[in-house]
């Protein structure tokens, strides 16, 4: 079972860097000059809150080992253009709804980079507990990760309806493995998680009648 982290001091996160610092100030000035801009200051409260929660509670070996894990899967979106690209070798019939739902996958990534340099909010840090996994950036708003693995499971849901729970399920472990990797807030997966899901609800896949079209084809 995993082991609890105690410790007799709060966890506190790192101090962010001038310029960091200075935006943050910034934002909470402007938020409470607006109405109800308490919400936002404790919103964000709370967010730092649940990242601490989950980065120095019920971690392990093996629970940190299956999250690192989860994370290599979906880094840069690999494996779900592997769950795609599978689908669309054991399944013929729907081979260019498969692809035409795994290219959601890179498309989504660059829009959440895009995004990111935009928002260019750096990642956290807490004190004694950094973070358990590789990042490609510095940027952490929103999570490309949660991108990825909710446009991923949305659009490959789209076209075999039975795997949505299951794809679901493992978008979400995903999701959760980032704050608990110590990697994102989970305001980063919130809305990598929302952008995701958009781009694969919204995501142009051809019409069930070229599956049979491809069989036909297939069938000379």
């Amino acid at each position: 079972m995993p082991t609890l982290l105690t410790s007799p001091r709060p966890h506190r996160l790192r101090t962010p860097p001038p310029r960091e610092r200075g935006r943050r100030l910034l934002r909470r000035a402007e938020a409470r000059r607006k109405p109800f801009g308490w919400v936002r200051i404790a919103a964000g409260r709370l967010d730092q809150s649940a990242l601490v929660a989950l980065r120095t509670h019920a971690h392990g070996a093996i629970t940190e080992r299956v999250a690192q894990g989860l994370g290599t899967f979906g880094e840069f979106g690999i494996g779900w253009a592997a769950l795609g690209i599978a689908g669309a070798a054991l399944g013929p019939e729907r081979r260019g709804r498969y692809l035409a739902a795994t290219a959601a996958v890179p498309a989504a990534i660059g829009l959440n980079y895009l995004v990111k340099a935009s928002a260019g909010r750096e990642r956290p840090f807490i004190e004694g507990h950094p973070p358990l996994g590789p990042a490609p950036s510095k940027l952490s708003f929103p999570s490309a990760h949660a991108t990825a693995a909710l446009a991923g499971a949305t659009a490959l849901g789209r076209v075999a309806p039975p795997a949505k729970a299951p794809l679901y399920a493992l978008a979400g472990l995903i999701c959760l493995g980032r704050p608990y990797l110590g990697l994102h807030y989970p305001s980063d997966v919130l809305a990598g998680a929302a952008l995701g899901y958009g781009i694969g609800r919204a995501w142009p896949l051809p019409p069930e009648a070229d599956a049979e079209a491809e069989i036909a084809e297939d069938g000379r």
